[in-house]
């Protein structure tokens, strides 16, 4: 018996689906939004809005820092291991970013410089939108193309898409920007996801048994196939967090925003869907 009692059978569909409906809404309007405003979903990081990234050992802090490089456009000061900080600069023209180059290299001879072009971040972003999109093409035509059955399968793509739209709006409340990496969480988010509802679906469709028991024993599988995945990405959150692993600590924390949202709308949107389409006289 699994510690959480999932049983559904005294919650009607409309009832079950509220709560992810409304979140649903409220991410797809925030998202909206940005892209009136800012042109994308999600506040694009240095990878794609280009930018000037600098990595150095040095005793200051970070205020010390700003007030060193006041002239400049200073967006972000992280600090890491040894002393170690990572600061970062929005785009410049040629001879700002000459000034700033010799500027470092006089005050921080060891300084790593990397430099992003406006025009590369945005060719970048454009293929990081790409990629999302034919993933997200590629994994529907998949689900469609194994149960061929309507509903099931519009109901594990409805929860997908409810993932991905709910994790990209925490992601611009909190402050996570897109970037190479998150680009990368938001594709295994999918496939997260995904597998989630396939355990559901599969389980209530191609089953005997009554279906209070057979919802109940694709929770217990699934949640915890879910706990071990939160556990190990909770590690790698407290490890990069320790470390100051700028790029791990955003991929952790988008995945686990995104298995929190996903528990949600498998099990309450997905659910729902599907209880509804038995209750037609769809499934066993």
């Amino acid at each position: 018996m699994g510690l959480i009692d999932y049983n559904i059978e005294k919650y009607t569909p409309q009832q079950l689906v509220i709560i992810p409906l409304v979140l649903l809404v409220v991410s797809l309007i925030l998202l909206s939004l940005n892209m009136a405003t800012i042109g994308m979903p999600v506040k694009t990081g240095i990878d794609f809005s280009g930018g000037t990234a600098v990595t150095l050992n040095t005793p200051d802090s970070a205020d010390e820092l700003k007030a060193i490089f006041a002239d400049y456009p200073l967006t972000e000061v992280s600090e890491g291991l040894n002393q170690g900080k990572f600061l970062k600069f929005s785009s410049m023209d040629d001879a700002q970013f000459s000034s700033l180059s010799g500027l470092i290299i006089q005050k921080y001879p060891d300084a790593k410089i990397d430099q992003i072009g406006e025009s590369f971040g945005a060719t970048l972003q454009q293929q990081a939108v790409l990629a999302v999109i034919f993933s997200f093409i590629g994994m529907a035509l998949v689900i469609f193309f194994s149960f061929r059955t309507f509903v099931p399968s519009v109901a594990v793509v409805v929860s997908a898409f409810a993932d991905m739209a709910m994790t990209a709006a925490t992601m611009s409340i909190i402050g996570i920007p897109l970037t190479l990496g998150t680009t990368a969480a938001l594709l295994m988010l999918i496939g997260y996801s995904v597998d989630s509802d396939i355990l559901l679906t599969t389980r209530v469709l191609k089953r005997q048994g009554k279906l209070v028991d057979k919802f109940k024993g694709a929770f217990d599988t699934g949640i915890s196939m879910t706990s071990t995945t939160f556990a190990a990405i909770t590690a790698m959150l407290i490890v990069s967090w320790i470390g100051s692993v700028q790029i791990l600590m955003e991929i952790s924390a988008v995945l686990l925003i995104g298995l929190a949202f996903d528990i949600l709308n498998t099990w309450l949107t997905n659910a729902a869907l599907l209880k509804w389409h038995v209750q037609k006289g769809g499934g066993k």
